[in-house]
């Protein structure tokens, strides 16, 4: 990719921040971290420490006074910031990607959607786990026909966290957009809907499990898409047992994979995309595609796992904003999926079955 850089503003610095959006954005060809906004002064030292050339904002007011030297405005700062900073970001005349969920409702997306169609800029959101390494592996089996017609998708995120951690991802206060459902939910419906199409029932269960803790922690989703595939996610800190990543159940074979995609570990231990390897895992955690084998046994055949590839995300931003290639994640898509959790919380609520 040739020309100057594009130069990328990024609000916030906590794990999101630090951990995903600074290290990808800086792995990008054509893309430079110009700015940092955090007023957290460890958090600052930090990003310094990491981009010595960072330029620092304590507020995203700073940010926006000075739009016309910036290409990008990354919102990765929490939840219930999300709609107001990208407003804000959209009418200094910035495209923008934000961090999942872009908002607390799909009507709120939709609006962000219009707002920037009608200033011509783009707008994406981060869901990188369209680029998680099973994801791609699943995608790849089912479009070269391995699993015959897919009849059931069960996909579980789950974690062993006994006691809570705090902090606003775990606030019982509606405005901060907290939980499970909406946390790792997102990925896991995000991804249903990617792989089979729209939904046209939903039913979920949801519950508070750990003593003090002040939101869901262990939710079910089931949901009927409009192509007859029936999907079953869990997403659960109170998973004393973690189940398969996928079970994916077709006409002719399933596909079991265990254990989560590397390249979350390895952005958080400090290494960087562009090493040859990047996103790989070992043989030993490969799935198995098979029928009528238990591959908990070693049945059905394994299965090499593609390589995992969240800078692929921002490589497609880059071309979005260069060439006018496509958006890799749509504000209409993530109100799609903000339909379904919206429609999972009611009927965990109600205990109905919700149709869309």
């Amino acid at each position: 990719m040739t020309g100057t850089p594009l130069r990328v503003g990024l609000v916030g610095y906590g794990l999101a921040g630090s951990v995903f959006h600074a290290p990808l954005i800086a792995a990008t060809e054509g893309l430079v971290l110009d700015t940092v906004v955090t007023s957290n002064q460890e958090r600052q030292a930090q990003a310094r420490a990491e981009f010595p050339d960072v330029r620092l904002a304590a507020g995203p007011d700073e940010l926006f006074a000075r739009a016309d030297e910036l290409d990008l405005v990354v919102v990765a700062s929490p939840n219930k910031t999300h709609v107001p900073l990208a407003t804000a970001a959209l009418q200094a005349g910035l495209p923008v990607v934000v961090d999942k969920p872009v908002a607390g409702t799909a009507a709120e997306a939709r609006d962000l959607a219009a707002l920037a169609e009608g200033r011509g800029l783009l707008l994406s959101v981060f869901q990188n786990r369209r680029w998680d390494n099973d994801f791609l592996t699943l995608r790849r089996l089912i479009a070269d026909g391995e699993l015959g017609d897919v009849w059931r998708f069960e996909s579980r995120f789950e974690r062993w966290r006994p006691k809570p951690k705090g902090g606003w991802r775990e606030s019982g206060d509606p405005a901060e957009i907290g939980g499970l459902l909406y946390d790792l939910g997102s990925h896991v419906v995000d991804q249903a809907l990617v792989l089979f199409g729209p939904v046209t029932q939903v039913y979920a269960e949801s519950v508070i499990r750990r003593a003090g803790a002040e939101t869901d922690d262990d939710t079910f989703i089931a949901l009927t898409h409009a192509g007859g595939v029936r999907s079953h996610l869990y997403v659960s800190a109170t998973a004393a047992q973690l189940g398969p990543r996928f079970r994916v159940l077709g006409s002719q074979a399933g596909y079991v994979k265990y254990g989560l995609d590397p390249q979350e570990a390895a952005l958080r231990e400090g290494a960087r995309p562009g090493p040859e390897g990047w996103g790989r895992e070992d043989e030993s955690l490969w799935g198995r595609v098979g029928a009528g084998e238990s591959p908990v046994t070693g049945g059905g055949r394994p299965v090499p796992t593609l390589p995992g590839d969240y800078p692929a995300y921002y490589a497609a931003v880059a071309a979005a904003l260069r060439e006018g290639a496509p958006n890799p994640v749509t504000a209409h898509e993530a109100a799609a999926t903000l339909d379904v959790l919206e429609a999972a919380r009611r009927s965990a609520r109600d205990g109905v079955v919700v149709q869309l």
